[in-house]
């Protein structure tokens, strides 16, 4: 298959944002009156809204205060916004995949308010990438594939690797079809990661500059 296409996670893969993730689904399930082990909650970002309350708990709570849980994880995001921090080499990772003539695309879980908040933290535009694909252009969020295949087809590609943080993301590139190669800065370790399916394990993104881009896109998924 030709790749002509590298899908870029946000959270966790961009932006040092993991933990204030994962804290502020804390606060949002104590409004509900529960209170979820942090680990728990850690292990499951890189999902998407609609996909982590359920998974953290259980349907009855998905389908009791799932909307609910989602606008307070929201609310409890925002004020953390300030604190969130960009990684080292983003720019010149997409810099030098456009420069290769890939097409980059952004793929993200999030809404688009906070996708617009990433590009600022990040110190990019949306015009800087081929496609920027959010919550809303998606039926369903990571593991499934959608939001992978909307960024793909906006950005006019035939064929795509990941880029991203967490076992959830290899998952969805796996459902792609496409490979994954995963950054260890959403807490995830190298063994967990290369056993869900990682064609390469890198500590950030800024690590990428120096990647074998010829032999990645040539990689099959795991």
């Amino acid at each position: 298959m030709t790749r002509d296409t590298v899908l870029l996670d946000v959270d966790g893969t961009l932006i040092d944002s993991t933990y204030h993730c994962a804290i502020a689904w804390a606060k949002a399930f104590e409004t509900c009156g529960m209170q979820p082990p942090l680990w728990r909650i850690h292990r499951a970002i890189g999902m998407g809204g609609d996909q982590l309350v359920e998974h953290v708990t259980d349907e009855r709570v998905e389908d009791e205060h799932g909307d609910a849980l989602r606008e307070a994880w929201e609310d409890a995001y925002r004020p953390m916004l300030e604190e969130v921090r960009a990684f080292d080499g983003v720019r010149e990772l997409v810099d030098l995949l456009h420069e290769r003539g890939m097409r980059v695309a952004l793929a993200t879980s999030s809404n688009s308010e906070f996708a617009d908040r990433a590009l600022e933290t990040i110190g990019m535009r949306a015009d800087d990438f081929d496609s920027l694909t959010t919550s809303s252009d998606a039926d369903a969020s990571k593991p499934e594939p959608d939001i992978l295949a909307s960024a793909l087809e906006k950005a006019g590609g035939t064929g795509a690797l990941l880029v991203g943080d967490s076992t959830w993301d290899i998952e969805a590139a796996r459902r792609l079809g496409a490979p994954c190669v995963a950054v260890r800065t959403g807490g995830f370790g190298v063994d967990e990661l290369t056993e869900a399916g990682a064609v390469l394990v890198v500590d950030a993104v800024g690590d990428l500059l120096d990647a074998d881009w010829d032999e990645l896109l040539h990689t099959d998924p795991h």
